[in-house]
């Protein structure tokens, strides 16, 4: 399965700035994202939301979905899902609950991103429900106190060891190792910030390069 990288941010600022490269297969967003954009986590807002982010060409949108019951939260995924079908995945957290209503949405055809992924254990969910992808949150592993590169590597050679085709899509990465010491481990779908997006051009070699091809282009 190819590479595919997302912009994980509910800013429309960042996506004017970073979705024209062509790096990002999609955009991942959640409540706390829109809250630190200053965006209104609602229905209406989330449909003029996708609507700017989907503009820029991107082949898929990830909405969380949010309800205090499984009725509420599969009404509120239908209607999310419904803004742009087939282009947006509805992002559920790996939870019973979150089950219970991923199970009604695989069975609609409809993508479905199990999120908060902590445990080794939670992708074999994941992989029972037929999911698109579960996203482990390395950085906060981490900050458990864990370790938390193996136990995503370890999620990602469990998925294999059963034959499961969802993707593990890694996100709260912090630097760019991360990103390719995952790579090299077979992992190939990452959400990374605009920030860690602008480390991976990080390189004084690179741009001292740069300017000596312009300088010597111009003499």
């Amino acid at each position: 399965m190819a590479l595919r990288l997302f912009l994980d941010s509910a800013d429309p600022h960042a996506w004017q700035e970073w979705l024209p490269s062509g790096l990002f297969h999609g955009v991942t967003t959640n409540p706390t994202l829109l809250c630190r954009a200053a965006q209104t986590c609602s229905l209406d807002n989330l449909a003029a939301l996708s609507a700017t982010a989907l503009s820029h060409g991107i082949a898929e949108l990830h909405l969380q979905a949010w309800g205090p019951s499984p009725a509420e939260m599969l009404g509120c995924a239908e209607q999310l899902a419904a803004l742009a079908p087939g282009r947006i995945a509805v992002k559920l957290p790996v939870t019973r609950q979150g089950a219970a209503v991923g199970r009604v949405l695989g069975r609609r055809g409809i993508p479905v991103t199990f999120t908060a992924c902590y445990e080794v254990h939670q992708v074999l969910v994941a992989a029972a429900l037929g999911a698109t992808y579960i996203a482990p949150y390395l950085g906060r592993i981490n900050d458990q106190g864990r370790d938390g590169m193996a136990e995503v590597i370890a999620m990602q050679r469990c998925l294999e060891g059963v034959g499961s085709s969802v993707r593990l899509l890694a996100a709260s990465l912090r630097q760019p190792g991360e990103l390719s010491e995952l790579a090299g481990a077979g992992l190939n779908t990452f959400t990374i910030s605009p920030e860690l997006a602008a480390e991976l051009f990080s390189s004084g070699a690179t741009a001292a390069a740069s300017a000596q091809f312009e300088l010597e282009a111009q003499s």
